[in-house]
């Protein structure tokens, strides 16, 4: 049987907290522990007569405190310990007083070990959460005040450290946040959080932390009334909290009155009622069924408010115990959090020791592309040049963030001042003159290689000493646009997702001749956008354009093949894509699709080599050419999209493509989309496309829409298991195509990357 985690990760926002300067300690109590090596124990002078139980959290070894074993074992013998002074000292112990020795307060439940469990470790998870939230509920009913002293981030368990508190003091600092945000990595707050903050802010206002994961900063916890005082320093909370013991010698949680009514009532209220009666209906919708999380955690919430507290209690236990266990908790902290922690640390980059952040960039390009790139490095502070071939089109392009701005400022998010300043970094422009001293170029037109090849060696010359010229191609080899440049060393692709202010993943594409210092500095640069930056190696398609063709084809040759369009569409979208293939299609245009083949059947042939189009494929060169359905831009393709109205699958489908007698399951339609996604990932692994297992989740996820519920295409694989997964993509192959084909290269590819 597996441990219950031991120190070493805390489950926070997927990022590490940095090392604190410890806060100044009064001198130990003389029954300081010799065996505690996570929490400090003292008492110190309350104001006034008696003393106050000073507990300071302080996990050795790690920059921040986590729920580790040592911690649940320290924690018995540290309220042990306050039960011994309070039966020795009597009313002389005032209260008590958490604190925390790191920058930050407490950052949540320890994750590597939970990786490890299995459903039958559900028990054993059981019995541990319930035994440290004993010892919480020891310290919270003592009659004494507890003061919790919120330094910095609170997350998870360990904003649920903090709800132990009676009195929660938190320095102001807008850029702490709590709150429980659980659900993004397949759990729910099980340490009391959901008992609490529905006791705290009622069954409906409690719902966006607990099923959305929803954070605050300090001075949004306190208009919610979860933070009760705010100070300016840190060096003020020890001071703030030993005067709220003094003015409050008596203290119990607001559900411990005889008089407390939950917040907007229980389940018994109508009005409660009538909003529950839908709730679980809506959280499906959002969740297709795929995701447990949510759906346990509104289970204890209700089922939490109809019985007494310590009832609601073993109730949240269970529910936790359960995602604990789950394979889909295991996914989702797998990438949301270690392989999220690998991009935001640079696993992928060089050893390059100088960071770059850029100064000047000039975008060639002030399209859809290029004007979403203008506003994400104008927003980051970065000068940006953008140009065009007029004026009209460039000053077109920069207004697309003064529409952006705007809408901000109408919603109170921006200042006119912020506003006025971030378009003033852009520069719209038709001469290549401006781009003088850019310390990056960034080309964003038209798919033509010709037309790249001419718009590199225009501005190209204009580049700052030391800098670097990228495409945002989304599809042509970079090697080959790279022989355009006078420096093919300094060349790389930068492939932004549209639109780019909402889209959070850029392809980062080494070509043949891309040396380490280029690489970096496009890692460097899509990290100062505040961006995931994913490297991969050169190739037709690259990974993310290359699998994504996979779905979309994959989709079109069911349609093809007589399989309802509408089946198809909603299969996918049960499964965990966002939008359906066929929907896909006709948003990005058929006609692009058709133009990509067409320059790769090109290429091909430049290269003596046959290329033959897949099914998928030619049913979309169909749809363009015969039957004139260029996509949605263009009209209509898949859909129809009438004035006012939704869009729907255009009628005429059925009896072009529609075959009655053909056999389909929506398991076998599921299964078609996500392993033929899942099967080019481990080839583009296999290939040397992908270097990394985290590239490939995060990039399937954030770029492709593959569904989180997995953790990514390389986690659905090895989430089943390899062999498992080998047997149903090689069932696949045989019935649907070597597609589905998994090689014992690729085999033994994805074995030797086994997390």
């Amino acid at each position: 049987m597996t441990r219950i985690p031991l120190c070493g990760y805390a489950a926070g926002l997927g990022h590490a907290l940095p090392v604190a300067t410890h806060m100044a300690q009064p001198d130990k109590h003389p029954l300081e522990r010799d065996t505690m090596q996570t929490i400090h124990y003292e008492l110190i002078a309350a104001q006034g007569e008696g003393q106050v139980a000073l507990i300071t959290f302080d996990e050795q070894g790690s920059p921040v405190n986590t729920m580790c074993r040592q911690w649940q074992d320290d924690l018995a013998s540290v309220t042990a310990q306050v039960l011994a002074d309070r039966e020795k000292l009597g009313a002389a112990l005032k209260g008590i007083v958490l604190a925390s020795a790191k920058s930050s307060f407490f950052a949540g439940a320890d994750l590597k070990a939970t990786m490890r469990l299995t459903p039958a470790d559900a028990p054993a998870a059981f019995a541990e959460i319930e035994r440290m939230k004993k010892h919480f509920r020891t310290l919270e009913t003592l009659g004494i005040p507890v003061v919790a002293c919120i330094n910095g981030a609170a997350l998870g368990g360990g904003w649920e450290v903090a709800l132990i508190a009676h009195h929660r003091i938190a320095v102001n600092d807008r850029k702490t946040q709590l709150g429980l945000p659980e659900v993004t990595l397949g759990l729910m707050p099980g340490a009391t959080g959901v008992t609490k903050m529905v006791r705290l802010l009622g069954l409906l206002g409690a719902q966006p932390y607990l099923l959305e994961g929803k954070l605050m900063n300090p001075q949004q916890a306190h208009d919610a009334g979860l933070v009760h005082a705010l100070v300016d320093a840190p060096e003020a909370l020890l001071p703030a909290a030993l005067a709220h013991i003094a003015a409050h010698p008596q203290s119990a949680q607001p559900w411990d009155d005889k008089g407390y009514k939950m917040p907007g009532g229980t389940p018994a209220n109508p009005k409660i009622a009538g909003a529950l009666t839908v709730a679980p209906a809506m959280l499906k919708k959002t969740t297709r069924g795929r995701y447990p999380a949510p759906e346990a955690a509104l289970c204890a919430m209700v089922e939490g408010a109809l019985v007494d507290y310590d009832t609601a209690l073993r109730i949240e236990s269970r529910y936790l115990a359960g995602l604990m266990t789950s394979p889909v908790a295991r996914n989702m902290i797998n990438t949301f959090f270690f392989d999220m922690n690998a991009i935001k640390a640079g696993k992928s980059r060089p050893a390059v020791a100088q960071r770059f952040k850029p100064a000047k960039v000039g975008i060639l390009g002030a399209g859809m592309m290029g004007a979403g790139i203008a506003w994400a490095q104008a927003s980051r502070g970065i000068a940006t040049v953008l140009k065009d071939v007029s004026a009209d089109k460039a000053e077109a392009g920069k207004a697309y963030s003064a529409k952006l701005a705007q809408a901000r400022v109408d919603k109170g998010r921006m200042t006119v001042q912020a506003q006025q300043a971030l378009l003033a970094r852009i520069t719209p422009t038709a001469s290549a003159a401006d781009l003088a001293g850019c310390d990056l170029i960034i080309e964003a037109v038209f798919e033509n290689r010709e037309l790249k090849a001419q718009v590199t060696q225009e501005a190209e010359p204009q580049l700052a000493p030391g800098g670097f010229f990228a495409s945002n191609t989304s599809t042509l080899p970079i090697s080959g646009l790279a022989t355009a440049s006078a420096q093919p060393e300094k060349f790389i692709g930068i492939h932004f997702f549209s639109p780019v202010d909402k889209m959070q993943l850029v392809e980062i594409i080494r070509g043949k001749q891309t040396d380490d210092e280029t690489v970096a500095r496009a890692y460097d640069y899509v990290q100062a956008l505040g961006k995931l930056p994913i490297v991969v190696n050169d190739s037709r398609g690259f990974y993310t354009s290359r699998t994504f063709g996979t779905f979309v084809m994959e989709g079109a040759a069911m349609l093809g093949e007589g399989i309802p369009a509408a089946a198809i569409e909603n299969a996918a979208m049960q499964a965990g894509m966002p939008v359906g293939p066929l929907a896909v299609l006709d948003e990005t245009a058929l006609t692009l699709s058709v133009h990509v083949m067409e320059q790769t059947r090109a290429d091909y042939a430049a290269e003596g080599k046959p290329y033959t189009a897949t099914p998928g494929e030619l049913l979309v060169e169909r749809m363009v050419k015969e039957l004139k359905r260029p996509g949605r831009a263009g009209g209509g393709g898949f859909y129809d999209y009438p004035t006012g109205a939704r869009k729907h699958l255009w009628p005429e489908l059925r009896g072009l493509f529609e075959k009655p007698d053909v056999e389909w399951s929506v398991q076998d339609i599921q299964d078609r989309l996500l392993y033929r996604q899942a099967v080019e990932t481990a080839r583009c692994l296999a290939e040397g496309v992908l270097t990394s297992v985290h590239d490939g989740n995060i990039g399937s996820i954030f770029g492709i829409g593959f569904p989180a519920w997995t953790g990514g295409a390389l986690q659905f694989i090895y989430g089943m298991g390899v062999d498992a997964f080998a047997r149903r993509a090689a069932d696949l192959a045989e019935r649907f195509g070597p597609g589905f084909a998994v090689t014992p290269q690729v085999r033994a590819t994805l074995e030797e990357n086994t997390p």
